[in-house]
């Protein structure tokens, strides 16, 4: 049983796992991912700069401007959250809800520190589990950001301890919340509303495979395609169609990424 477990998990399992994904592309990417990732300082409408990765604003400038009631679902650590501040509407709200307390106390202090009043009051903070959140609420918010707890495999390979541990059953577990949390959502979101999907995850079972259960379950999900001349925060990247979305890789992006984006809209009756 020990030596089962063993090959079905850890730094071995791990690379035949992405070395089975991308072929051999794998040792390039890989490389790519043990760099530093290509961070900028996000500054349009705050007191400061914010350092992100530029694949992170280029997703969340991907969701359309003008919104008057937004949902970041998953918001810590609260950079996509800073970057909404430039999308949302001249009478619009952001609610940025995060359910762990440590990471929801994180968020409010980056609110704090780098959001200019009087556009700080139009943020709130919320600590709700945001798979439930359609309980409460249904056909509510114009747009919906659900940047969603993910493999995260650059941060694996930079820890060896996460990289002991890992398994592909991880991969599916995180499927199954990630499917809780878009499902939810697209129930709160309103006829004629955005959400965007994103994850920085390499596993399309993360990526397109979530995607393709809304696609498959809900008659009103409309892709949004993204065009990269129309985008002007995917110029300095090399975007890569997927079936459903785009994904960002660091070894074609000058280190910036991974993340995978998609944009969907509800269809109105």
């Amino acid at each position: 049983m020990g030596n089962r477990k063993k090959k079905n998990s850890g730094p071995d399992a791990f690379e035949a796992y992405y070395s089975n994904l991308f072929g051999a592309r794998w040792g390039t990417l890989k490389k790519a991912l043990l760099e530093p990732s290509q961070q900028i300082g996000w500054e349009e409408e705050l007191l400061e700069p914010y350092y992100l990765d530029s694949a992170s604003v280029a997703a969340a400038r991907a969701l359309p401007t003008g919104g008057i009631n937004i949902l970041d679902l998953c918001a810590a650590p609260g950079g996509k959250s800073l970057v909404l501040a430039s999308t949302v509407g001249d009478a619009g709200t952001i609610t940025a809800n995060e359910y762990s307390r440590d990471r929801r106390a994180r968020l409010v202090s980056v609110l704090e520190r780098y959001v200019p009043e009087p556009l700080r009051s139009r943020y709130s903070v919320t600590g709700n589990d945001g798979s439930r959140w359609s309980r409460y609420e249904k056909s509510t918010r114009d747009r919906i950001l659900l940047d969603v707890p993910c493999s995260s495999e650059r941060h694996v390979l930079s820890s060896p301890a996460h990289l002991e541990k890992w398994s592909a059953a991880r991969i599916r577990n995180l499927s199954f919340r990630q499917w809780a949390l878009l499902s939810g959502a697209w129930l709160v979101l309103s006829p004629g509303g955005y959400l965007l999907y994103a994850t920085c995850a390499l596993s399309p079972e993360e990526n397109d495979g979530v995607i393709q259960k809304l696609v498959k379950k809900y008659s009103d999900v409309e892709l949004v395609g993204i065009a990269k001349d129309k985008h002007p925060a995917l110029v300095h990247h090399v975007p890569e169609k997927t079936e459903y979305g785009t994904i960002i890789l660091p070894d074609t992006s000058a280190g910036s990424g991974p993340l995978y984006f998609s944009l969907v809209r509800k269809m109105e009756a």
